[in-house]
Parts: structure tokens; sequence; C-alpha cells
């Protein structure tokens, strides 16, 4: 084994003194402050906030050893389906010498002086497909410090040398004698917490790279896992909220008395998002608000519908907007140009459609609040239901349950549907716990969508066909105005705004891309892949008018515009080795290409579709290439990607969220489709090699699938296509 020394010098990690300065926590809180054979005391915010006892080894956060031999990994992001559990504990094991087998996960509580997203500095969540990047160091350090104690445990009761002990599958063995973790755990708690550990040499990986069955599997098919709907608490009441028509209406008055005469509905209650029914059952809930009767005050609600919205961006865009990027100047290169093309695309709103609607659990205390929720984005959730309730944001204890699913939706800026739920509570006056339940109706209707956009664009070729002029122009709503995020707005630029269009990689000497920012009733957030969603479409199908225009390949004109990319480059180059592009296809087929860049994670998509009869198409193959730097979990990242890419043909072919008069005209998946198995194509997925630190898998393979489609149907039809979802012209 090669060992390396942590250089924090070179990491982005919190270091703080460890008691007396004895030692440093790099990245993570070591709680057991010994000296001596002094036994540990429990830390602050250790997972459950369990007693720790002689016999229990508990060297920081994120490690807990008991005699019993198992090793539990306390993980601070959630588990929405991503893989976070598995990879996390894939670090620690890997450092620590563990047996898979021996391994299991707990959710850690919110607590973001311990459990902090180093990306995020002071705050505890999961998103921006951060979970593996920012814990990477974090996780492989606390399974090493576990290590080196138990190694230093081991060579005092054996009397030998710590550097004579080896590790394998949880055995530490030295000549004859060998000892489980078990068997060791008190007294490796007594050791002294290191302040340096060594960390393996990749090339002595034997966990990360491989494939290891996901932690989270077997509780989902045995069905022990808990999501937020399972939580069956003594006295439990059940919320459902009857929330305005149309943004922007509030209640005006309610009548509640025939809601009231529903056996088993217990309070009605005006909240200020609607009027909340409490009852026995989710059942009598739902029948009691049905019978409610509520007048809403639309003297501020919305009337717009989707078009009368398209309208006036385009009618906006006709006007430059603030500058995102310049570079030389994009308007006299397209004056001199010797061929000019235009564009303008249009994206609807989008839902997040998770398989589990919103929902969550909150009780008062005597002591503050309690919440049981698939939560995302714990200390947000934290502070506004604090503030709220006027207690401090360390009385909010929330527990960490399962999510199905979330794409962003749960880790809401404002803490909607957290806060829906904690207003609940505090109108009805109630100590017992209250589960709010949102119907998938509610949960499409209510809002925080994807936001609508439109682009115009046009670029300049010289004679060869090179670009020598882009310009980009984005009108649409900013995701991070008016919440805790609006500090990262520089200059009037929401950078979720144009991401994927401002770092468009692409060699072209001119370059202006500008951002019209709209202001609208319709409540937006961050959606699988955020901004990317929207520019890598109109970036990808756009390099593909311009190959057609100069007359080239487009994977050759790709290569051409991108040789200071070499990532771009051995993505593209993969996937459309793997592809066999250039290779013939039967009639009436074709291949589109793609590659993008979001969340430092580099994607390439090839697409074959088939056009059929009464102008229908399919798309029948799908080969993506990735470079995500180490690959922790090879299974992981392919399910990401075939997830992801999946999630992303649901809007290519059939999302959209439209208005009208200022409400949304989708309800349920009946109207709102996802793909289904007859949709979805064969998936290849090619996983570069690399030794870069790990980086984001769970949103990048979404917004690369719609260009590739696309360029694969102009391909075959000579069609522009300019919007999603994506329909053929008759």
């Amino acid at each position: 084994m090669k060992p390396h020394r942590f250089d924090s010098r070179r990491r982005r990690f919190l270091i703080t003194s460890l008691c007396t300065g004895a030692g440093l926590t790099l990245g993570i809180h070591l709680t057991a402050c010994s000296q001596g054979d002094a036994p540990p005391q429990a830390g602050p915010g250790i997972a459950g906030d369990k007693p720790v006892t002689a016999a229990t080894f508990e060297p920081n956060a994120f490690v807990r050893i008991k005699p019993d031999n198992t090793v539990t990994v306390i993980v601070k992001h959630l588990e929405m389906g991503q893989g976070t559990y598995t990879g996390l504990a894939t670090l620690v094991a890997e450092e620590l010498g563990a047996d898979w087998d021996q391994v299991i996960v707990e959710g850690a509580p919110a607590d973001a002086k311990l459990y902090n997203n180093l990306f995020w500095g002071k705050l505890q969540g999961t998103g921006g497909s951060t979970a593996i990047a920012n814990s990477f160091e974090q996780m492989r350090q606390a399974g090493a410090a576990a290590r080196e104690m138990l190694v230093r445990a081991a060579a005092q009761e054996w009397q030998v040398p710590a550097e004579t002990i080896t590790i394998s599958r949880g055995v530490l063995k030295a000549g004859a004698r060998q000892a489980s973790f078990g068997e060791l755990a008190e007294l490796a708690a007594k050791q002294a917490v290191p302040g340096e550990v060594l960390l393996k040499d990749p090339e002595d990986f034997t966990l990360i790279g491989t494939y290891l069955p996901r932690k989270d599997n077997k509780p989902k098919i045995n069905g022990t896992a808990v999501y937020t709907q399972d939580i069956q608490l003594p006295d439990m009441l059940v919320a459902v909220v009857a929330h305005p028509p149309r943004f922007g209406a509030r209640v005006k008055r309610f009548e509640a008395e025939s809601a009231l005469g529903v056996a088993g509905v217990e309070k009605v209650v005006a909240i200020p998002t609607g009027v909340a029914v409490l009852a026995r059952d989710t059942w009598t809930a739902m029948r009691g608000r049905d019978l409610l009767q509520v007048e809403w005050d639309e003297s501020e609600a919305m009337r717009q519908g989707s078009a009368d919205i398209m309208a006036d961006y385009k009618e906006r865009a006709k006007h430059p907007g603030k500058i995102a990027k310049q570079a030389g100047d994009a308007k006299q290169a397209m004056a001199s140009a010797a061929t000019t093309l235009e564009a303008e695309y249009h994206f609807p709103f989008l839902a997040h459609a998770a398989m589990e609607p919103l929902n969550c659990v909150v009780q008062r205390t005597d002591d503050g609040i309690q919440i049981w929720n698939g939560a995302q984005s714990q200390t947000a959730d934290q502070v506004a239901v604090a503030k709220l309730f006027g207690i401090e944001t360390e009385q909010v204890k929330i527990k960490t349950l399962y999510a199905g699913g979330s794409f962003g939706r749960r880790a809401n800026p404002h803490s909607d549907y957290v806060l829906e739920a904690a207003n609940i509570v505090k109108a009805s006056g109630t100590k017992v716990p209250v589960k709010m339940v949102w119907t998938r109706e509610d949960d499409m209707r209510a809002g925080y969508y994807r936001p609508m956009y439109y682009h115009k664009m046009a670029a300049g070729l010289d004679e060869s066909g090179k670009p020598v002029s882009w310009q980009h122009r984005i009108v649409g709503q900013s995701i991070m105005a008016g919440t805790g995020f609006a500090g990262m707005i520089r200059d009037g630029i929401d950078p979720t705004s144009v991401e994927g269009a401002e770092n468009m990689p692409y060699a072209v000497p001119n370059i202006t891309v500008d951002l019209i920012t709209t202001e609208l009733p319709v409540p937006v957030q961050w959606w699988r892949s955020v901004g990317s969603t929207h520019t890598a479409f109109a970036v990808e199908t756009f390099v593909d008018r311009l190959a057609r225009a100069a007359g080239k390949d487009p994977v050759e004109y790709r290569r051409s515009l991108l040789k200071g990319h070499p990532r771009h480059l051995g993505v593209l180059n993969l996937a459309v080795e793997k592809a066999g592009w250039g290779e013939p296809l039967p009639a009436g087929r074709a291949r589109g290409v793609a590659v993008h860049e979001s969340f430092n994670s580099y994607v390439a998509e090839v697409a074959e579709v088939t056009l059929h009869d009464n102008n229908r198409f399919s798309v029948d193959r799908v080969v993506i290439a990735i470079d995500c730097g180490i690959a922790v979990n090879p299974d992981v990242i392919r399910a990401q990607m075939e997830g992801g890419m999946g999630f992303g043909l649901s809007a290519t072919l059939l999302g959209a969220i439209t208005l009208k008069n200022g409400a949304a005209e989708q309800s349920n998946f009946h109207d709102y489709p996802n793909i289904t198995i007859a949709h979805m194509p064969k998936v290849e997925v090619h996983i570069v090699k690399s030794a870069e630190p790990p980086t984001g898998v769970g949103e990048p393979a979404t917004p690369v699938i719609a260009p590739a489609v696309a360029n694969a149907l102009s391909a075959i039809t000579g069609q522009q296509f300019d919007r999603l979802p994506l329909k053929l012209k008759a």
C-alpha cells in the first residue's frame, strides 16, 4: 500500500483545533477527545444522540463500531434514490478496511456544525450533485481515523509494532494473531484520536471502483425503508390543504361547517397558503376538504396563460439584456460574416413529479419542534421553522427519512411545504403530531416549477464555415431572486439562468450572452440539472445547425471547436466510437449527438432515432459517455446515467406544464405523463477512467438527451426543432 498524507492546504475543508490543540479535525468532527486511556465522551450531534458506552467505538461523527462487529456509517446527505448511502459508506469502508457486509448506514440528524455540505459553507443539505464530491476526502478521513485507532488498539493488546498489522475485510492480523473490529472496539475507544492520518493510494483501492450491492436496496425491497408516509405516531392527525386555484390568490373567507360535519375531521384552520383540514386519516381529511367553501381574494391573482407569457418574453427579447459573458465584438463580427443563422427556442414550465408527493410530519414538543421528513435542505428548513415559532434553530430537530425522488423539489429555498406543515401545527395549536399530505394534484398544481424560458440566438460563419460570432439572449424567471441564495446574483445575472450558455466550450472568438430576468407570480425553483435543462438544448442543436450550414459532419465540427477542452473531447470521442458513428443505419433511422458539462462532469450522448409512419418517431438506442473523475461506485453511476437520461427523455417527448388564466392545466400523470417502459431505449453507459476527484452524476445525463434526439430527428427529416417537448411538423 502506498499511503499519502492529507494536505489540508489543497482541500476545501474546515480545519479547527481539537481539544487542547493536540490534533486537528480535517473536514470531520472528531468527537473523542481522549487523553491516554481515558474513555471518550459522546460528542454533540452523534446520529440519534445515542449514549456511548465503554464498548462502543465512536471516533468521529461519521463512524460507529459496536462489539457485535457492525460498522455504522452516518451519512449526512439525503438518500432519494441517487445512491448516497452506498457511495458515502464506500468511502468510509475503503479506508477502514471493513467488509461490505458488516457496514450499515444511518441518516445523520440535522446539525450543520457536524454535517454541513462542505461546498455550501455552514449549510447542511443535498443538491447540485455534490454528495460524493464534497465528501470524498471527508468520509475517507473518517474511516482512516477509525482504522488507525483500531491498529493502535491491536498493537497495544498484542504488544507488536503497529506497522506489522494488516486489515482486510474487517479483520486485523499480525502473525498468528487476529481480531475483528468488534473485538477491539472497547480498546480502540480509549486511543487518542489521530490529528493526521494516511489515506490509501488509489492503486490500492479494493472497494472504490468496484461493484457493491446498494445499501438501500434491501430495505426498499422488503418494505422496511421508512418514508414520511410510513410515519404513524400516537394521536397523529393528518392534514390536507385547499390551495388557491390561481397563482397569487389568497384566502378571503371560508365556511368550515360542512367539513367539520364529517366524522373524523378534527379542525379546520386558515394558514398563509390556504385552508387546512385536520382529521384522523388521509381519506377523511380529503373528504372534509372537498366540502370546504372558500372565497378567494384574487385581486393580485395571475390571469396570464403560457401563450401570453411567451409572447411577452419574445417582445422583451427585442432589446438587450444584462451581459453575462462578452468576448470580442459579436455584433461587428456578425456584420462581416459570410453566412449568418438565427434561431429561437421555447421551453415550458416543468413539474418535478417525483413518485412521492410532498409530505411532512411536524410535532410541537416541550423543547421545540420535531420534524420527520425526506429532508433535502435541513439547515434552511430548521431556520425557517425556528423563525416561524420564535425559537432557536437548534430547537428544531429533523429526522431525515428516505425520499421517493425529489429532482430538486425538496430542496425548496423557501422551505415551502415544510413551512406549510409547521403553519398548520401553529395555527391549530395542537401538540399531537401532524402529518401534512399533498395529493398528486396538490403537488403538480402548487408550482415551484422549472421556469419557462425563451432563447434568441444568432451566429456568423466565415467562408470556411467556422463560427466567428455567437449571440445568445435568454429570457426567464430567476430561481435565486428573493431567496437566501440571492447573494449569488451578480450584476443582475442569476447564474442558474445562464449556466451552460455563458460557459459554452466551443471556440468562437466573438461571443455575447445576455439575460433578461422576468417576474411572475408562478413559483419556480431548480429542476434536475437546473439551467442546463434549457441551455444545453439551445447550444447543442444550434451547433448542429452551424455544422449543417458549413457542410460538416456534426462530430467533426465539434472536434474542431473543442480542441482546448480535452474532457469534452474525451467523452465525445468515446460516445461516438461506442455508438458506431458513421456506420450505416437502416432507412428512416439516424443518429444525433450532444455533449455538455454540468456540475463539473462531462457527458456525451448519441441517440439513434427511427421515423415511423403517421408522423411518429421512437428513440431506440442511447449511448452515454461520462467523465466524472474517480468512479466511486460504477454501478450507481450507470444507474444515474440511465435514470437521468430517462428523466430528461420524459421532458423531451412529453413534459410541459401549461398555464391558462393563471392556473396550471395539468394535475396528474394522465395529462403530465412520464415515459413508460415502451418509450425507454436501449442504453449503454461508458465511464471514462480518471484520476480526477469525483464529481456529480445525479444530474449531468438529463440535459444532454433532448438535443441528441432533436439532432437525430433533424438528420432524418431536415426539420429544425426549436421547442420542447419535441413535435414533428406535419
